[in-house]
């Protein structure tokens, strides 16, 4: 019998629709070959952070936003016969970033709140251009919503196998669809499950965040790849409800000592006068805290071939549909997330030295500097070599957040306060 995802892929391009007649052919030296690589300027520099300007006349122009993640996968990813290249017979995990949307307001209002789905499709076929042929995507959230974007709809065209996000306490028992990974010097999670195929062999992850302001400040890139862990692990937000308080059987893998733990670092940072810690805000500054430490926990176990932030259309608010979209024509990419999130949050407007998540990756030995003006920034100009550049040569663009409001400011704010990068040596 002829399934829906059959015919999808029979028909290929062919079925694309209203994109249906747009020049995708590839050049001569995009013809498959064995393997295909991250362009070698960004594997030779895994520290520096590359932002592309793009080309987009309004946030809903299909057209070009699709020309755009086409262009992206074509100038990053090359085919090559490199032995140390990817087999084109690996399974590519794909994790854009999804968010609900929970008010009326029309679609058009509500688009920033998750990554762009031309964007997504255009790296998707690049990627097909490359001979790529098993690609997956994996997310733990709102099942029932992932056509909001019409996401289910251009993975099912591309042949994009999906995962089903809802477990039952049995299903951890027998590791259905999920990989468990140790995590080698762990805070809260000892262990972490992830969506198959996360983590098992012949597997790459590409992960594509948003730039978007959100409860912890903004989600990027590090914090997109929370929504590979399988449901109740995923919930990184809720502070101890969700540590001391998870149901009985979650508890054998969180360490004995997590709260002498958590409380050892929190009141450092009390000690030491950091921006925020007497916010009287619901998602207080331990809810920080325990978020910070968790996506430390599971950056430990993920290794994304490339972490890229779509920022063609950038979003303050609350991350869920408060918040106003802004056209901003910039694409972020880097080996290293937690820098490359640095430079999404500096330049959204916020100061990276007052957001946990740094400080605290830097206590743990997963970053070297918390510092954004410390971090190798290039442009990446198409056809060009990348040009070494500073932050200054780049606009900000300021997107309120309500992280950990102050007593008398507004609720959507920047976290912009100054802080004194060479005094405070984490």
């Amino acid at each position: 019998m002829l399934t829906r995802r059959d015919l999808f892929r029979s028909s290929a391009l062919a079925a694309v629709g209203p994109l249906a007649n747009l020049e995708l052919n590839a050049a001569p030296a995009r013809l498959p070959r064995a393997r295909f690589a991250v362009h070698p300027f960004i594997e030779a520099n895994p520290k520096a952070v590359f932002i592309k300007r793009t080309k987009v006349p309004h946030k809903m122009h299909e057209e070009s936003k699709l020309r755009e993640g086409v262009a992206f996968a074509r100038e990053v990813f090359v085919p090559t016969d490199d032995p140390n290249g990817i087999p084109i017979s690996h399974r590519v995990i794909l994790k854009p970033n999804f968010t609900s949307v929970r008010n009326q307001r029309p679609h058009v209002e509500n688009w920033g709140t998750g990554t762009d789905p031309q964007f997504y499709e255009g790296i998707i076929m690049g990627l097909k251009e490359l001979g790529v042929k098993k690609m997956y995507f994996l997310e733990a959230n709102n099942f029932h919503s992932w056509n909001y974007r019409g996401l289910a709809d251009i993975n099912d065209r591309h042949g994009v196998e999906m995962n089903e996000p809802e477990r039952r306490q049995r299903n951890f028992k027998e590791n259905f669809e999920m990989t468990w990974t140790q995590v080698p010097d762990p805070v809260i999670y000892k262990r972490i499950p992830h969506f198959a195929p996360v983590n098992e062999p012949e597997t790459w992850l590409l992960n594509i965040a948003k730039w978007k302001s959100h409860g912890m400040c903004m989600t990027l890139s590090a914090k997109n790849l929370q929504g590979l862990v399988v449901k109740p692990f995923v919930r990184f937000c809720p502070g101890w409800a969700m540590v001391t308080g998870v149901p009985s059987w979650m508890k054998e893998f969180i360490p004995s000592e997590v709260e002498g733990k958590v409380k050892t670092y929190f009141d450092n940072h009390k000690r030491l006068s950091y921006a925020r810690y007497d916010s009287r805000a619901d998602l207080a500054p331990i809810n920080q805290e325990i978020w910070a430490h968790k996506t430390c926990d599971n950056s430990q176990v993920l290794n994304p071939g490339l972490n890229i932030i779509e920022g063609i259309y950038g979003r303050d608010g609350d991350g869920f549909g408060v918040g106003h979209d802004y056209l901003t024509n910039l694409v972020m990419f880097g080996k290293n997330r937690f820098r490359l999130d640095m430079i999404g949050m500096y330049l959204g407007g916020h100061e990276p030295g007052n957001v946990n998540l740094f400080r605290i990756a830097k206590e743990r030995g997963l970053l070297d500097t918390f510092n954004p003006h410390e971090v190798e920034l290039y442009e990446w100009i198409e056809g060009q070599a990348p040009v070494r550049k500073t932050l200054a040569d780049f606009d900000r663009t300021p997107m309120k957040t309500y992280y950990l409001q102050k007593d008398g400011e507004p609720l959507f704010h920047l976290v912009n306060e100054q802080f004194d990068y060479d005094r405070v040596k984490v």
